[in-house]
Order: structure tokens, then C-alpha cells, then sequence
């Protein structure tokens, strides 16, 4: 294709992304937006990037060959890119202290999150922590039930973990709150997202500084397989670890790229979040345009997932792009083939993967066999899932 450039200075990915806020919050993204040009021009900002992703989050992650689950499987050769290896657990660690460092240049000392499966509020505690600065983090009531562990570590890095009661008590409600503090706090605060949503720069922001995923995959796979994979799969809620491990991808001719979203119940049952391959319309959430599960009338509906991190009606704007140029697949797994999934890559590598990555070990799983023992599937295994447990204890009937 092309040689792809986006977004565009007004931060949109052909029809989806923009700015669609309040006038309040205008200055802030205008001074965020001015401060990141500067930053992505300034090597001394990604050479100490880089050096936190070395020295403090252990990248770059492995790559891991799940060759027992592919024998078992008989087709396609499945590979993990391991971010449940990362400092904090997850992917999300490499995109909090890109944002962080961010916020120290422009002098914020208080920081806030959105969190769903508490990954994205344990790494903003963790970066501020490491760099001296309050931390708020707003998370849905539902979730930090069913994420208690990942509260509790966020408590213990010295963040306030705000409960968050409206709505679906999930994360578009607890995003609802993040965005209502930072109106209030604009001068002090600087809200550092966690997914690749919301009003410009941040999808772009959130892309660039995950975009590692993807670059080390590139050196990484002709090493560990030879050549680049046939496909790239990754779970899709807002879409931050698909968007990091799709970016690098985009221009690298017979790659496929897949994004696995979370189908609940069922696309039927309507209890499910998968605005891309569930059929919804185009609408506009926490600050851009994109793919959207609304009713008739424009009101976003509630979602469904096992998973946390998944449960969210919206999706990234370069997400519903890729969608629509056909550059990337978006399909939806169920909760119980997540479910499965999340056993077997348990019971035959030894990996606990986080019930987000689940998803995408299903489809690879499904798919897998349909192919030959010649091909690649590399899935990014965005975490692990130490903070599922007691949610897959609790559908089996089982009290830790």
C-alpha cells in the first residue's frame, strides 16, 4: 500500500478521530499537542524513553515459540510476543512511562488513569511513583470486584483508587469520570490514557509509544522463525496493544493482521463489545469519532466481557480506519472460547495469559489447524492473567 501517514494535523484517520470536547478542555489538548511535536523531534526524550523500557521495564520482551499447543493443534506455528514478561505485567507499562515523562516536561505533578483490568492504573501507580507524582486512578465499580488483586497493588504504589458507581460501573464510566476530573484540574493535572481512544494526540501518542511491540517483533521474528509471521493477532478493546503491535506492520506487504474483540454471549445476544465486528455504526466517545455500540437513538449501550479490559462500547479511531481501508480483520471470540483458550495455554506451556490475550489465543487457536505446518501466527500476548484468577475461580464455583 501507499506509505502511511496518519493522522493528519487534525488528528484524524479519515473519517474517525478528531478533537470532541469541552471548551474547557480545549487548552489542554492544544498545549499537550504542541508539547508532544516538540517531544518527537527531541532525541534526548527517546533516548531516556528507551532507557526506561531497557533498564526499568526489561524490554525488549521474548518472543516464545508455543510449540507444544501448535503440535497439539497440527497446523500453523503459533509464537507469542511475551508483554506479560514487562514490568507490571502488561504492555501498558511501556505507554504510562512514555506519557509520564511527557507530563514531567510539562511540569505536571498530578497524574490520572482510566483503568478497566487494573493493568493500565497499576502501571500509571507505578510511574508515578518512579517519578515522584500523585496518582488518581478511576476505575468502575463492577471492576474492581472482579480485579481486587490489581487494586490492591495500585493502593500499595501509593495511588487513590477512585470507585466509580454510574452507568455499567466499567470502563467507559470510570474513562466518564477521568475525563470530568481533568476538566476540573486542567492546570495541574495531566491524564495520562491508557488505550489508543480519546480526543487527539493521544490515539497517536498511545501508538507511538507502543509501537515497540511491533519494532521488536520485526528484528525479532527472522531470528526466532526464520521470517516474518504470515499473521499478527492481538485483542482489541480500545485497541493499545493491537495498534502497538499493528503500527510497525501496516507497510510490510503479506503480513495479515488481525484484531480479536471480545463477543460476550454472543454477537447475537447483543451482550457482547465488539463495535467493529458486531455491526455497529459510527458514532462519538470520550472525544473522537469511531466505531460504536449505540441504539437507534445515538445512546451508547452497555457491553458484556469475561474480560475487564475488553468491556468498553468504543474502539481506537485508527482501528475503525484499518477496518475500513481492509487492512486489517477485526472478529470476535466468546467469553467461553477465551475461556478455553485461557486453560490450554495454562495446561500446555505453562503460561497464565491475561483473559484480554485470551481472546486472542482462541481465534489463533480456531485458525491454527485450518493452515499449514509452514505458517506463522504470532499473537501478542498483551499480559498475564495473575489478576483473572479469582474471576476464572469464580465461574468454576471456586472461593480463593
Amino acid at each position: 500500500m501507499e506509505r502511511y501517514d496518519l493522522p493528519d494535523a487534525n488528528g484524524h484517520f479519515g473519517p474517525y478521530g478528531g478533537v470532541y470536547v469541552a471548551e474547557t478542555l480545549m487548552a489542554a489538548l492544544d498545549e499537550l499537542k504542541n508539547e508532544y511535536e516538540r517531544v518527537k523531534a527531541d532525541p534526548t526524550f527517546w533516548e531516556e524513553f528507551r532507557h526506561e523500557l531497557k533498564h526499568y521495564v526489561g524490554r525488549p520482551s521474548p518472543i516464545y515459540h508455543a510449540r507444544r499447543w501448535s503440535e497439539q493443534l497440527g497446523g500453523a506455528q503459533i509464537f507469542f510476543k511475551r508483554e506479560d514478561l514487562n514490568h507490571t505485567g502488561a504492555h501498558k507499562i511501556s505507554n504510562a512511562i512514555g506519557q509520564a515523562l511527557l507530563a514531567r516536561r510539562m511540569g505536571k505533578k498530578r497524574v490520572i488513569a482510566e483503568t478497566g483490568a487494573g493493568q493500565h492504573g497499576v502501571a500509571t501507580a507505578t510511574v508515578a511513583a518512579r517519578y515522584g507524582m500523585e496518582c488518581f486512578v478511576y476505575m468502575g465499580a463492577e471492576d474492581i470486584k472482579r480485579q481486587s488483586p490489581n487494586v490492591f497493588r495500585m493502593k500499595l504504589l501509593g495511588a487513590t483508587v477512585v470507585p466509580v458507581e454510574s452507568g455499567s460501573k466499567t470502563l467507559k464510566d470510570a474513562l466518564n469520570e477521568a475525563m470530568r476530573d481533568w476538566v476540573t484540574n486542567v492546570d495541574s493535572t495531566f491524564y495520562i490514557l491508557g488505550t489508543a481512544a480519546g480526543p487527539h494526540p493521544y490515539p497517536m501518542m498511545v501508538r507511538d509509544f507502543l509501537s515497540v511491540i511491533g519494532e521488536e517483533s520485526k528484528e525479532q521474528m527472522p531470528e526466532v522463525a526464520g521470517r516474518q509471521p504470515d499473521v499478527v493477532v492481538a485483542c482489541v478493546g480500545g485497541g493499545s496493544n493491537a495498534i502497538g503491535m499493528f503500527y510497525p506492520y501496516i507497510n510490510v506487504d503479506g503480513v495479515r493482521m488481525v484484531g480479536v474483540e471480545a463477543g460476550g454471549h454472543g454477537i447475537a445476544s447483543g451482550m457482547h463489545a465488539a463495535p467493529l465486528s458486531g455491526g455497529a455504526g459510527v458514532g462519538v466517545l470520550h472525544g473522537a469519532k469511531s466505531y460504536l455500540m449505540q441504539d437507534a437513538n445515538g445512546q451508547v449501550v452497555e457491553t458484556h466481557s469475561v474480560s475487564a479490559g475488553l468491556d468498553y462500547p468504543g474502539v481506537g479511531p485508527e482501528h475503525s480506519y484499518l477496518k475500513d481501508i481492509g487492512r486489517a480483520e477485526y472478529v470476535a471470540i466468546d467469553d467461553q472460547e477465551a475461556l478455553s483458550a485461557f486453560h490450554d495455554c495454562c495446561h500446555l506451556e505453562g503460561i497464565i495469559p491475561a483473559l484480554e490475550s485470551s481472546h486472542a489465543l482462541a481465534w489463533a487457536a480456531k485458525v491454527a489447524p485450518t493452515m499449514g505446518k509452514d505458517k506463522v501466527i504470532l499473537v501478542n500476548l498483551s499480559g498475564r492473567g495473575d489478576k483473572d484468577i479469582n474471576t476464572v475461580a469464580g465461574l468454576a464455583g471456586i472461593t480463593l
